[in-house]
This record gives structure tokens, sequence and C-alpha cells, in this order.
């Protein structure tokens, strides 16, 4: 097992000899195990762990745990609570993707902060041939076939190598403990139906079905790449960026057959899924002016051209994350906005700064992490001065806000409210008052680091 677990890292290049790495650890055989390995492997690493709160006591008895795994290897040891209910309910989320988004965010943070070269996860082949039957049953394209990857990005994947026998049988041997998550008996998540149900009727039928369907992961791997060098050949010769968008002429698009297919590849990594896609395509014969949204991109049919315009990006052109967690430690974000965070008790000489690039906030109606996230419709806040609740949509108009301008507006909340429309205006209800003892005061950093 360990001489399968350098070998992969080595043919994979996922790491240096050198290199520091955060390892995800939850506490469960499998991460337990990648721990084992670099620890034998004599890799650099640190251990994060996550408590969703979703279980109670044994969510508090896996950080318990895993803090004490740390504490075996003589590793730096971060976890992290979340309120993973509280935060799915407010960003109308399932709780499994809004422990993802949580989960892969604090990982980025720690990593920046701690200076780790990547991210570890404990997904093995089984996790990858899960994978594969659940983006079968899902529009993904051909990429949702090629399984697992080993690196995308920082995160690494060294376990996929190894199936999961292999994995329950090193821990066996070298006796390690490890936890036990109850809910992975529980089939009403869909993963756990194709592991508990589906899967083993094919071990049934073919009882090589693992090798099998791994060896198969592995060519639709490769034909992709084939599929995708004549796409990507296609799109350089068909897409033209300046600084108004990207450009598709829609005579040259129509050319291409199956339509439907090269659209999908097309417009796909703009965020628009194969609805949207659809509307598109059938609206090519219409007279231009429709407009269309991904949750990153908007699309605008012109007379003789698709033109796509990115909602938010970075300079390098990478897109900006939509909902970031700001914990009470935090001084200083620098992305999607530079804001600075400081405490500051009231004196008789403190003064409010009037400027709209600095909130100034009564700390003791604040409740962290606070969320800096977009605006969508429905929301609405106090604004400062009116103690009147008002729709965020009829501020803009009264505002003047551009599309532009509306798109390029983050808030800043502490729970469900709105403390902050950045840059513009606080909340009412938690401004300064003779009353209040010590002010969080926020500064939107304008320049090259917004």
């Amino acid at each position: 097992m360990l001489e399968g677990f350098k070998k992969f890292i080595v043919r994979e290049k996922l790491l240096g000899k050198k290199d520091k790495v955060l390892l995800a650890v939850s506490g469960g055989i499998d991460s337990v195990v990648m721990c084992e390995l670099f620890h034998r492997a004599d890799y650099s690493f640190g251990i994060a762990h996550c408590n969703f709160g979703l279980r109670g006591c044994e969510s508090d008895a896996d950080e318990a745990f895993v803090g004490k795994l740390a504490g075996r290897y003589k590793v730096p040891f971060h976890s992290k609570r979340f309120q993973t209910t509280k935060i799915a309910k407010e960003k109308s989320i399932s709780v499994q993707m809004a422990a993802r988004e949580l989960r892969y965010t604090w990982f980025e943070e720690v990593l920046q902060e701690n200076k780790y070269q990547c991210i570890a996860t404990a997904h093995h082949l089984d996790d990858q041939i899960e994978t594969f039957f659940i983006n079968l049953l899902r529009s993904t394209g051909i990429a949702g076939f090629h399984g697992i990857l080993p690196r995308q990005g920082k995160i690494i994947r060294p376990l996929l190598f190894a199936y999961r026998h292999n994995i329950e049988l090193f821990a066996l041997q070298n006796h390690l403990a490890f936890r036990e998550d109850s809910s992975n008996q529980e089939t009403k998540y869909l993963r756990n139906k194709i592991r508990h149900e589906v899967i083993p009727v094919f071990h049934e039928l073919n009882p090589a079905f693992p090798q099998t369907i791994t060896e198969n992961i592995y060519r639709l791997r490769k034909t992709e790449m084939v599929y995708r060098k004549a796409i990507d050949a296609d799109r350089t010769n068909l897409f033209r960026e300046d600084k108004t968008g990207i450009h598709i002429r829609i005579d040259k698009l129509k050319e291409f057959s199956p339509p439907e297919l090269y659209a999908f590849e097309f417009l796909s990594p703009y965020g628009f899924n194969e609805s949207v896609i659809s509307d598109i395509i059938h609206s090519l014969d219409e007279s231009g002016g429709k407009t269309f949204f991904s949750p990153t991109h908007r699309l605008v049919k012109d007379r003789k051209e698709l033109i796509i315009h990115p909602l938010k990006t970075e300079k390098a052109g990478t897109l900006l994350p939509l909902y970031v967690s700001i914990s009470d430690s935090r001084k200083e974000i620098r992305k999607p906005v530079h804001l600075r965070f400081e405490k500051i008790k009231i004196t008789a000489s403190f003064e409010i700064d009037p400027s709209k690039d600095k909130a100034t906030l009564d700390l003791s109606k604040i409740t962290f992490p606070l969320i800096l996230k977009k605006w969508k419709r429905g929301d609405s806040f106090y604004p400062y001065g009116l103690n009147k609740k008002k729709k965020l949509s009829d501020y803009f108009i009264d505002c003047k806000f551009s599309i532009a301008d509306k798109e390029n507006t983050w808030l800043l909340c502490t729970g469900q409210h709105i403390i902050w429309v950045v840059g513009h205006r606080i909340d009412h209800r938690f401004r300064v008052t003779s009353r209040t003892k010590e002010v969080l005061q926020v500064k939107l950093v304008k320049g090259k680091n917004r």
C-alpha cells in the first residue's frame, strides 16, 4: 500500500518532496489511512477538520478524535465549526452543497494563511465509480464520465490508486483506529443509495466489476482528451474576444452539426445549463435583444452575434467567489473585494467617518462569521436614516444603479441580516447609538487590489 501510494504520487506528479500539504481529515477510515501513509512517506503535512454540526455529539466526537490524531503525528491541527443547516436555509441550497462550499472556502483560507502548497482529500477508486454513476444520472456531458481527477487545481487525491477493500485491509493490518459515520449507511443520499443498492448488483453480474469500470473510466478520460482537443480548436476559430466581451458569430455557429452538442460544449464552461442552452439555440433565428443568464455570465443575442459578458471577474480572468465567510479574527480580505476590519472601543474623541467607503457598526449587534455575498431578488434591508424596510431592488432603482452597478454590488451580512451594502449604505438597525461601547469599522479599499 505504501509503495503504491508513493508511486502514484510520482506518476501523477502530485507533490514535490518538500511540499507542505493540508490533509482534509474527517476521522473516517479513508482519511485516517491517508494520514498514516503521508506520515510513513515522510511528507510534511497538517490536518484540517470541519465540524458541520449535523450529527450532534457524534460530530463533536469526530473533531476530538481528529485533534488527538494530529497530536499523535505531532502536526498542526486546524478545525472549524459551521452552522451548516442555518447557512443552507439562508442560501436556499441543500445541506450537502452548503457543507461543500463552506469546507472548500475554509480550506483555501487555511492553505493561504499557513503556506500549504495543496489540499489532499481521501477519495479512492470506489468513490470514483460512485461519482461516475452519479454523473450518469445528471446532465454533465462527456466531462462527467472521466471520474474524479487525481489533481484539480490545488486539490490532490493521492488515494486514487486504491479500492476501499485495500484501505480497509491496511487499517486492519496496522491496527488503525477510526470513526464510523452513521449517516454513511442511510440510503436517502444518492451516493449511499448507489453504493449500497446499485453497485452490489453489478458485482453480482460481474465479480471483476470494479476493475472493469475503472479501466473504462480511464479510457473515457483519454477519449475526452481527444474530443476536448477538437472542441478547443473549433472554439478558437469561432470565438472572438475584446473589451466588450466574447463574440460568437451566429451564422458560423449554425454550421456546426449537431448544433446542440457544440453549443453545450462552447457555452457550459460559462455556467449555462442544458435548459438555457436549448433556449439560446432556439433563439438563433429570432430577432436580437434577448438576454440569458448563468450564475456567472450574461449572454446577449445580438442581430448577428452572441455576446458573453462575465458578471464579475478578476483582472486575471478567473471567477470571483460568490460567497465568503469572514471569521471574528479576520483583519482583512482581498477577494472578491478588498475589505479591512477593525474593532474600536468608543472614547470621547471617537468620530464616525461619513465616507461611503467605511461602515461603522455597533459590534454588540453583530454575530460572526460575517457573510459577504451577492444580492438576490427579494433581499431587503433598513437603509440608514430611514428605519424602514426597503427591497434592495427598489433601493437600486432609487439610487439609479445600472445593471453593471448591481452586478458589482456586494452585501456584508450577519446571519440573515444585511449590515452594509458595501460602498453605499449601512443598515439602520446596526448603526452606532449613544449606548454603543464598541464598533466594528469596515473599510472598502479601492484601487488595484479591489
